[in-house]
Order: structure tokens, then C-alpha cells, then sequence
């Protein structure tokens, strides 16, 4: 290979990876964004929760539901108790 054609091939290559480099950067900023982290929590969230809630048909598992519901209103009473009794 001679010197002339090598120079060239080295440019393309240097070209080349740059913009690939400036493609890179520019996912990073986007994946990184605080919006896009905020969109990434909700949407395991949001998730998590379907996970709990729903039967995989898509329909409410209502005895896991009351049971949540159970243990925020004893801990809310518990809370409003204490409230009360402090004063």
C-alpha cells in the first residue's frame, strides 16, 4: 500500500470515528438527562406496580389491594392516635 492511498484511508478513519464518537456523546447526554432518568423511575413504577396489582389478564387483584389499603389505614390510625394523644 503506498503512503498516498494510506493518507486518505487514515482520514476517512479518523472521520469516522469521530462522528461516531459525537453520536456516542450525544446518547450519553440523553440517557443521562435528569428528564429521561425521572421517565426511566416512573416507568418502573409504574411497572412494579402493574406487576403487584394485576393478574397477567390484566385484571385488579383485589385481595392485594385491600391489604394495602389495611395496612395504611392502621399505621394512619396509629399515626392520628399518637397525634391525639400527644396533646
Amino acid at each position: 500500500m503506498s503512503e498516498q492511498n494510506s493518507i486518505p484511508a487514515l482520514e476517512a478513519e479518523v472521520v469516522a470515528r469521530r462522528e461516531r464518537l459525537a453520536r456516542t456523546v450525544d446518547e450519553l447526554v440523553v440517557t443521562a438527562s435528569p428528564k429521561a432518568i425521572l421517565q426511566r423511575q416512573v416507568d418502573s413504577a409504574k411497572a412494579r406496580f402493574a406487576d403487584v396489582a394485576q393478574t397477567p389478564e390484566g385484571e385488579l387483584r383485589v385481595e392485594r389491594l385491600a391489604a394495602v389499603v389495611a395496612v395504611v389505614a392502621v399505621v394512619g390510625g396509629f399515626v392520628a392516635w399518637r397525634a391525639v394523644r400527644r396533646r
